[in-house]
């Protein structure tokens, strides 16, 4: 029956990617006025069905408060498009004069959601996919696959009604490892956003696809000796009792200074916690961590009457969270871990330094790069305090539960969240639509580099020709008629042959004066030089006594050799040369051997000089 299962969960992930992938083609063409509408319309069906959603995510899986989980999906649906509306995702996304940046959707992402927070996390993860052009294929935790498809679907006739394809938000409905894993290894994926345990964010990463993964939060909140008492521990409370703890950013040990110890400690029992001695504390540890020191799932998203049943302990009514103290951080200290449920370790320490160094161990132990909570009158603590955490996101003065998702500080706001290179994330960002997208930039010079070999231009090129230096650089290229370049060899070959087929004396008819002499360069690009043409007037060389040479100096030669039409064919050809063919009405005859200099070809083929043989 498992083997069936994973067969089926197979299949239906290859056949709702390749459907995604399709569907995402035509998405990709959507302009930015139809997305918008397409996401509107999904964010007003999910704020109306979260209050059903909600509860049918504690129906199914027995994890949280059926009104928290409401308040969840609301802040997905209505908060998240809210504060994303206005974000441009098709074509020209930013410009200046120097930089265009043009936003290109990913693909097809693969997003995979927990049981913790089912809806919430489906709604945010297939609105900022769609928002950013994207298709998305859902692969839903086994025990909330019901409320997950549930939750797609809402989204998905929503989107239909205002032209989104059908196949752009698909989900499972068989969601095994085996399923999961070929939804996020097909080669119609682009990107993944995986939430959920480490072992799967882990598998996300080794897939070989861009992954945005998510770390454990084993969050502490650090009460500095200057903080709002008071408000300091409704925050905390407020956090940690928050759909039961199910979130990963709630508070999960309190750090107390020293000072103000017994101050918050008489706020924790006026507001309804409850402080465990240290035999109840032994008891509750065993049914919070299994033999292997990892979280007993039994407790998740449950509440204190039903977690002090588990542990066989007696608690006032109306306790909202059990505090134990605690001795230390670690494998010998189970309570000292994220607990996901209404649990609070409790810490005293002496100053603001133990306290960072405190929080640091608590990060260590399961929560390293996620979220960090502070409660301290003095900004420079804070930042202080912050500078030294390994966290993505240090909230002050506010549960950290509301604070990391962006619900009660500036933060983008999100139900992902990175934690960076600390928790193995390739982000310490709350995840976004910016991040499903690839933006191109189109870059202008700012600054012009130098070459040795500058471009020659249409004034240099409609200039007549001037002397030649003979260490003047070389404008351009030598290419033959038929576009390629011509090696120094093949130069070698045709100056031989001119030099072995001409006699001097019609060399001394072309030349006024015979110039001073000059060495013969041997650089093939520095044979071509010069303010306009780039090309040298051909001339004799002297010998050591002065008298004339038969040695031709190899520059600006005109070789003829025979064509099998009879045409003498033009191996060489200057500016000069097509300039005197066009005073006397002639042809130039040339194959596909014949040397060109730029010039030449600049004033020759407009005026249909060349004839090819």
């Amino acid at each position: 029956m498992s083997a069936d299962k994973d067969l089926v969960s197979v299949q239906q992930a290859r056949d709702l990617v390749e459907a995604a992938h399709r569907a995402q083609g035509e998405v990709a063409r959507f302009d930015q006025a139809k997305i918008d509408r397409i996401c509107e319309a999904m964010a007003r069906a999910a704020l109306r069905e979260a209050a059903r959603l909600g509860a049918l995510a504690v129906e199914e899986t027995g994890y949280g408060v059926a009104d928290d989980k409401r308040e969840k999906n609301r802040f997905a649906a209505e908060d998240v498009w809210n504060y994303f509306r206005g974000l441009r995702t098709v074509g020209v996304v930013s410009e200046s004069k120097d930089v265009v940046e043009i936003a290109s959707p990913r693909g097809v992402v693969a997003g995979i959601i927990p049981s913790t927070n089912p809806t919430s996390t489906a709604i945010f993860k297939i609105l900022i996919a769609i928002k950013s052009r994207n298709a998305i294929v859902l692969s839903p935790h086994p025990s909330a696959a019901r409320c997950i498809n549930e939750s797609a679907r809402v989204m998905r006739e929503a989107g239909i009604k205002e032209g989104l394809p059908a196949d752009a938000i698909g989900c499972m409905t068989t969601a095994t490892i085996e399923g999961t894993e070929t939804l996020m290894k097909s080669k119609q994926t682009a990107v993944i956003l995986a939430t959920g345990g480490i072992g799967l964010v882990r598998a996300a990463y080794s897939s070989g696809k861009p992954a945005f993964g998510v770390g454990p939060g084993n969050v502490p909140s650090f009460i500095e000796r200057t903080a709002d008492v008071p408000k300091a521990v409704q925050d905390i409370l407020t956090g940690k009792c928050f759909d039961n703890g199910t979130i990963c950013a709630s508070e999960q040990a309190v750090v107390c200074d020293a000072p103000i110890e017994k101050a918050v400690r008489e706020q924790f029992k006026a507001q309804g916690a409850h402080f465990l001695s240290n035999s109840e504390a032994d008891q509750l540890a065993k049914i919070v961590a299994t033999p292997q020191r990892s979280l007993n799932p039994g407790i998740v998203g449950r509440s204190v009457e039903v977690i002090a049943k588990m542990a066989g302990l007696s608690v006032p009514p109306g306790t909202r969270c059990l505090i134990a103290d605690v001795g230390g951080v670690g494998r010998e200290y189970p309570l000292s871990m994220e607990k996901l449920s209404p649990i609070l370790a409790f810490y005293v320490v002496d100053g603001t330094q133990q306290g960072a160094e405190r929080s640091k161990e608590v990060l260590q132990y399961g929560g390293m790069g996620h979220t960090a909570g502070l409660h301290t009158r003095s900004r420079e603590v804070a930042i202080r305090v912050g500078s030294e955490l390994p966290a993505s996101r240090i909230t002050v003065n506010t549960p950290t539960t509301h604070g990391a998702i962006g619900f009660s500080t500036a933060l983008p706001p999100s139900m992902t969240l990175g934690c960076g290179s600390w928790g193995g994330n390739v982000t310490s960002d709350n995840v976004s639509p910016l991040h499903l997208m690839d933006i191109k930039r189109v870059a202008f010079e700012t600054r012009p580099v130098k070459s040795s070999r500058p471009a020659v231009t249409v004034r240099e090129i409609s200039q007549p020709a001037q002397p030649v230096r003979s260490d003047a650089p070389s404008r351009q290229p030598i290419v033959s008629a038929s576009g390629g370049k011509i090696s120094r060899d093949e130069i070698a070959e045709i100056v031989d042959r001119f030099l072995a087929g001409r006699r001097p004396e019609e060399l001394e008819q072309s030349l006024p004066s015979p110039p001073p002499p000059r060495p013969i360069e041997t650089e093939a690009g520095s044979m071509y030089s010069g303010p306009s043409s780039g090309v040298r007037e051909p001339r004799l060389t002297r010998t050591d006594n002065g008298e004339r040479s038969g040695r031709q100096d190899p520059t600006s030669v005109r070789v003829t050799s025979p064509a099998s039409n009879g045409r003498s064919v033009v191996d060489f050809v200057s500016e000069d040369d097509v300039r005197r063919a066009i005073q006397k009405g002639e042809k130039i005859y040339i194959n596909a051997k014949t040397i060109i200099t730029p010039a030449a070809r600049d004033i020759g083929e407009p005026a249909e000089i060349f004839a090819k043989t």
